[in-house]
């Protein structure tokens, strides 16, 4: 098999609060192939943003990551931040929750921008001022030439976004990580940004990884998905697998929850619970409690990720029955 364009080995993260070390990732191994889009959902708190934002070294000085994070090779945990700062916005660019507070409310989106692009590629005057225009004509910004010189407050949200996705690839990226790129946003517009995004990967040949809680969305985005849980990646497939035959009990309950556009109406059936505080994690399967499958066995250690088949891999002691 091919090297992977970013590979994540046993990366830990745990944040130390002053009065207790709280373990916020258990262990994540995944990889990223070049040109691949990959999906990593699950509900709020699961670690899917701390995962990415670990791998960068985003992570304030509380946290203490462990493990790996390779890039063609070179291990990114514990690099100096020359290093990091070489393969932030030029290797890896990430796209966060929340444009309105990414952007900086007191400059123009035209300056945000040449920051970048002087930043990554080393363009200055007017070779800037024409790129970033091209950048955000480019992600379907109408008229701008005008708009470099707006504020993000006289912008839409949609149109902040598609900013944020124009300086994300001023660097000309290998890999872009969008968390979250359509929240807070109406239907049409996540929409025409997520389109945005496949135009893009198909002209460039980046790679995707694309943080949601919304499987609807992944399935018509990526190639495969990544389910996370509890600060685990509990299963891993291609899409067309964890449609058509999840074996994780937490995917399927994802899957039962989601609304079908065609067909009879049936009633959604909830997970029932939480998603566990990492401080209060129970001593076997984070998801024993949650499950209607569990037995005794679940409740004793967390279970090994196993591959079921060789594009499969599922961490539950009961996969297979």
């Amino acid at each position: 098999m091919a090297e992977p364009l970013v590979a994540l080995r046993g990366l830990t993260v745990d944040f130390d609060t002053g009065k207790r070390v709280i373990r916020a990732l258990h262990g994540i191994d995944l990889d990223v192939a070049k040109g691949e889009a990959v999906g990593l959902v699950g509900e709020s708190g699961c670690g899917k943003s701390v995962t990415w934002l670990a791998a960068l070294g985003l992570l304030g000085k509380q946290a203490h990551v462990g493990g790996e994070v390779r890039i063609e090779g070179d291990n990114l945990v514990g690099a100096p931040v020359a290093t990091l700062e070489r393969v932030r916005g030029r290797r890896i660019a990430m796209i966060f929750q929340d444009p309105s507070s990414s952007l900086n409310p007191v400059h123009r989106i035209g300056r945000q921008l040449g920051e970048a692009l002087t930043l990554h590629r080393g363009l200055t005057g007017a070779s800037a001022a024409a790129e970033a225009q091209r950048l955000l004509d480019r992600v379907g910004i109408a008229d701008a030439a005008r708009r470099l010189g707006d504020y993000p407050h006289e912008l839409s949200g949609g149109m902040n976004q598609r900013v944020m996705i124009a300086i994300a690839l001023s660097g000309q990226p290998d890999l872009l990580v969008a968390d979250e790129p359509t929240t807070a946003l109406d239907a049409t517009i996540q929409a025409q940004i997520l389109e945005l995004l496949g135009e893009i990967r198909r002209e460039t040949g980046m790679a995707l990884v694309l943080i949601s809680h919304d499987l609807g969305v992944v399935a018509e985005n990526t190639d495969r998905v990544c389910v996370m849980y509890a600060g685990r990646i509990v299963e891993d497939a291609p899409i067309a697998t964890i449609f058509g035959g999840a074996s994780h009990p937490y995917t399927r309950g994802l899957l039962a929850a989601l609304p079908e556009l065609e067909g009879p109406r049936r009633r959604l059936v909830p997970i029932a619970g939480v998603v566990p505080e990492p401080w209060n994690l129970p001593s076997g399967c984070s998801f024993a409690p949650r499950c209607e499958r569990v037995i005794a066995d679940c409740e004793r250690a967390p279970p090994a990720s196993e591959f079921l088949t060789p594009d499969h891999r599922v961490a539950c002691i009961r996969a297979g029955a």
